[in-house]
This record gives C-alpha cells, sequence and structure tokens, in this order.
C-alpha cells in the first residue's frame, strides 16, 4: 500500500501515482457534470439524474479516499500554525470548498433522487442544482490549479 502513495505518477510531474489517479478520477467527474448539465438542458431528465448521481459518487469516493486522508494526514496537523504559510492556506480553501461542494451535491443528488425526508425537500431546482454544479467546478479549478503549484510549478 505504501508503494502506491509514493509510487511516481504517469503525467510526468511530481507527483505520486495516488496523486495522478485522483486528479484523472476528479477531471473525469466533472466531465461527467458537464454532460449532466447538458442533458438537463436538453430536457432528458432521466438521463440527467443518472449521469448526476454516478458523478457524485464517483466524486465522493475519490474525495473520501484520497483527498480527505491525504488532508488529515498532510495539512490537518499543521493548522493552525501554519496557515500562513501558502500550501497550508491554499490547501485549507480548497479543502472547505470541497467539503461544502461535496456536502450540498450529495443533499442536491439525494433530492433529486426522492431520499430525504418531506420537511427537506425544495422545489427550486435550477437553483440548488446550478449551485451545486458551481461549487463543484470552483472547487475542481481548485484542486487543478493546487495540483499544478504543488507538483508542476514545486511551489
Amino acid at each position: 500500500m505504501t508503494d502506491f502513495l509514493t509510487t511516481p505518477g504517469f503525467l510526468g510531474t511530481k507527483a505520486t501515482l495516488r496523486s495522478d489517479l485522483t486528479l484523472v478520477l476528479i477531471l473525469i467527474t466533472a466531465v461527467l457534470f458537464n454532460i449532466g448539465f447538458i442533458l438537463a438542458r436538453q430536457k432528458h431528465f432521466k438521463a440527467h439524474r443518472w449521469v448526476q448521481t454516478s458523478a457524485v459518487i464517483l466524486n465522493s469516493l475519490v474525495v473520501i479516499i484520497s483527498m480527505v486522508t491525504s488532508f488529515i494526514i498532510h495539512i490537518l496537523p499543521g493548522i493552525p500554525a501554519k496557515l500562513n504559510q501558502g500550501d497550508y492556506a491554499v490547501t485549507t480553501v480548497h479543502g472547505l470548498i470541497g467539503a461544502i461542494a461535496l456536502l450540498f451535491g450529495i443533499f442536491v443528488m439525494l433530492r433529486g433522487n426522492e431520499l430525504v425526508p418531506k420537511s427537506w425537500r425544495f422545489n427550486n431546482y435550477k437553483l440548488f442544482m446550478r449551485s451545486a454544479y458551481a461549487l463543484y467546478m470552483l472547487s475542481t479549478l481548485g484542486g487543478v490549479i493546487l495540483y499544478i503549484i504543488v507538483f508542476i510549478l514545486g511551489i
């Protein structure tokens, strides 16, 4: 298992195999979210629901298995003492946006599949779904920028 954490990645950067796989899987979820967005605009709501549900599940697994554990091991021990350092600050902001996007996105997905109590249901689907989509895309962009800063620029 430690080989997976330390083996050089396949994208030709300073990243490990784990980081490269995480990046690729998150980019796949971003593509899926965009496909789902297009399906909704074309009024293919059943296909939209399936694609978005699949994307949320894949995203959740990647975040929980890779990103949360990495944050707990590498960043959390340095908080709050090292928050004034760039890598800690950027990673923490990305983690906060990502956590909000993940939790809100899971809620929207559960609501879209009618799996939440009636008292929690909303009727303005466009507002909630577009907000979740925007948060996911913002978090994805932040993750790509973080990958570039850490593994390509070496900052």
